[in-house]
């Protein structure tokens, strides 16, 4: 078994839950609200800026041309992909750029950003990998099951952009590419070694349910 499958395997009651979030499901429908979005794209595009990060600190950490570069296009595709998208609802909101960039992190993004960075600057590559995936994966996952359980969600008028983005075969190649390098590196290890590696990629999960969770209900901070 791959160790990918594995992952797969023990995070499925995470993702499960996830995919029955009232968020994501008003995503497929089209009834999310449209405070929540706002919240959404405000705190994800803040999370993103930190992500980036990590695929920065995976160039450093490659140990070939050819990862280095992998992680490059992922960075140039998080900074002007991604977030352009998000630059792009901004607009549509009267949010100026500005203001975007201001946005202040709540603490779930901030601990969930943290976490992942903490892991990158003084772990392995492979636990790196481990703790930024989940992001990815979860996201191709989610929008592939909106695709295909609400036809006419890629057309929603606000909502439909980023169903679109995320299911696309470009994202889900990037997501793939990250899921084989994990598998690649993962070879030849201890369990111990694994089992770190499943504990970053199990937090990171929860961190995922929480960020939606948080965006969907608030969770500014108290003071």
């Amino acid at each position: 078994m791959k160790f990918s499958q594995r992952l797969y395997e023990k995070v499925t009651g995470i993702w499960e839950k996830t995919h029955q979030h009232p968020f994501v499901i008003g995503l497929g429908t089209g009834d999310l609200p449209v405070e929540s979005f706002i919240r959404y794209m405000k705190q994800d595009y803040v999370f993103l800026i930190d992500y980036s990060k990590l695929f920065a600190l995976g160039a450093v950490k490659a140990r070939d041309i050819e990862t280095m570069a992998a992680f490059a296009k992922l960075l140039d595709e998080t900074l002007h992909g991604e977030m352009d998208l998000h630059r792009r609802y901004a607009e549509k909101f009267g949010i100026t750029h500005q203001q975007l960039e201001e946005t202040r992190p709540t603490p779930i993004n901030l601990a969930y950003t943290r976490y992942m960075l903490n892991v990158a600057q003084n772990g392995s590559l492979e636990e790196l990998i481990a703790a930024l995936l989940p992001c990815m994966w979860s996201y191709w996952e989610i929008s592939k099951k909106i695709v295909n359980t609400y036809l006419n969600a890629s057309n929603h008028p606000l909502y439909g952009e980023w169903v679109k983005m995320y299911s696309s075969s470009e994202f889900g190649s990037l997501a793939t590419w990250l899921i084989d390098l994990l598998d690649q590196e993962a070879e030849g290890k201890s369990e111990r070694e694994l089992t770190i590696l499943e504990e970053h990629f199990l937090t990171t999960s929860k961190f995922e349910y929480m960020f939606w969770d948080m965006v969907y209900q608030g969770g500014e901070w108290p003071v």
